[in-house]
């Protein structure tokens, strides 16, 4: 069955049940999961469906945070799933090291030549990922190369948004069906400044360390030396007090970052200069 490529508008309800059979018909199928919800309840979906005929494929490489990695491979097990770990590195794309404003193209091309090179030596028909139709308001260019690579969205097709999404996570028993939502960490770096392996560490050890104060939703941003600090809008006010906001600074000082500034608006809240989610 071909994609139907709905618009942000459109407001298709379909169930799990009618998922389920539409990918039952069509073969095969090789799931793109990441650590997040989404691709993971579609991964849920296929199993139903499907059953040994499918498996789960989760990338890493220097923009992939361990603890994403890790996550995915917990609720691949979780659901029963086959699961393959491949490694992709899109620093060797001087595209995507310069970092212009379509970088999640040229990191999403490489990765669907991946994902399909394991496709075609496992035996996959169907492609899938975990886009819903909330994304579809969003201009992202890695969509367009998902698209290309000839990846379905089930989500999307259905009509299912992020409400959707957890809701069925949650009814479904997955482990991650509250966790917060997540992305590379090349987000984190203002377009137009160059990205290396160097940077993109520093920036999963700053963040693992806000973690540790007791924050679930994080973001380091950096824009040349500087990097701030973003945390779920709730808890704002706890990273702003004493003795927690000179612990967060004087922790993240010594990997290179200055000045580091907290961010007052919280994650989702804060005016964006370029970065991604």
């Amino acid at each position: 069955m071909p994609p139907l490529h709905p618009t942000p508008r459109a407001r298709l309800r379909e169930s799990a049940d009618e998922i389920v059979l539409q990918l039952r018909g069509g073969g095969p199928a090789l799931v793109a999961m990441s650590g997040g919800v989404d691709s993971a309840l579609v991964a849920s979906l296929a199993f139903e469906a499907l059953g040994e005929r499918t498996l789960a494929v989760t990338l890493t490489g220097p923009a992939v945070s361990a603890r994403e990695v890790e996550r995915a491979g917990s609720v691949a097990r979780a659901i029963g799933i086959a699961h393959r770990v491949r490694s992709v590195d899109p620093l060797a794309l001087p595209e995507y090291r310069s970092n212009p404003s379509d970088r999640c193209f040229f990191c999403r091309s490489l990765e669907t030549r991946a994902l399909r090179e394991v496709g075609e030596e496992w035996g996959a028909v169907q492609y899938l990922d975990g886009v819903h139709r909330d994304d579809l308001a969003d201009d992202r260019p890695g969509r367009v190369a998902m698209d290309r690579a000839g990846f379905r969205h089930p989500l999307a097709e259905a009509g299912w948004g992020k409400e959707e999404v957890r809701r069925t996570a949650r009814k479904r028993g997955l482990p991650n069906w509250d966790e917060p939502s997540d992305a590379c960490l090349s987000s984190r770096v203002r377009h137009g400044h160059p990205i290396t392996a160097e940077l993109l560490a520093r920036i999963e050890r700053a963040e693992t360390i806000v973690r540790s104060h007791g924050f679930r939703q994080v973001r380091v941003r950096v824009e040349g030396s500087s990097a701030r600090v973003e945390v779920e809008p709730e808890s704002v006010p706890r990273l702003t007090r004493e003795p927690v906001s000179s612990r967060v600074i004087a922790e993240l000082e010594p990997l290179g970052f200055s000045p580091v500034v907290l961010d007052l608006h919280g994650y989702g809240r804060a005016p964006r200069s370029g970065a991604s989610p």
